[in-house]
């Protein structure tokens, strides 16, 4: 599902016009992408929580070649489903 058709879900079920709705959906994802570069957590009650996790340096292995590199530590942004969608996915 693309952003557009988030959207465009939105604006039918709440009856507004799809460009202000379009607008939302960006102001919120750049609250979202802002608040993990600052390392916050994101709790979303009923869907979820994302998080910035710290991922150690370590040496890893180039396939190709079969050399040792060095990968430096690093940021990654993870979610985590909360309960109500864990439970939507399991099915009835």
């Amino acid at each position: 599902m693309t952003k557009k058709e988030i959207a465009n879900n939105i604006s039918r079920r709440v009856g507004l016009q799809q460009q202000p709705v379009k607008r939302v959906i960006d102001e919120l994802l750049i609250e979202l992408r802002e608040a993990l570069a600052k390392g916050e957590r994101i709790e979303l009650r009923n869907f979820g929580v994302f998080k910035v996790k710290i991922v150690k340096a370590k040496t890893g292995r180039n396939p190709q070649t079969g050399e040792s590199v060095f990968l430096p530590a690093k940021r990654k942004a993870t979610f985590k489903a909360g309960k109500l969608l864990k439970n939507l996915l399991q099915g009835p």
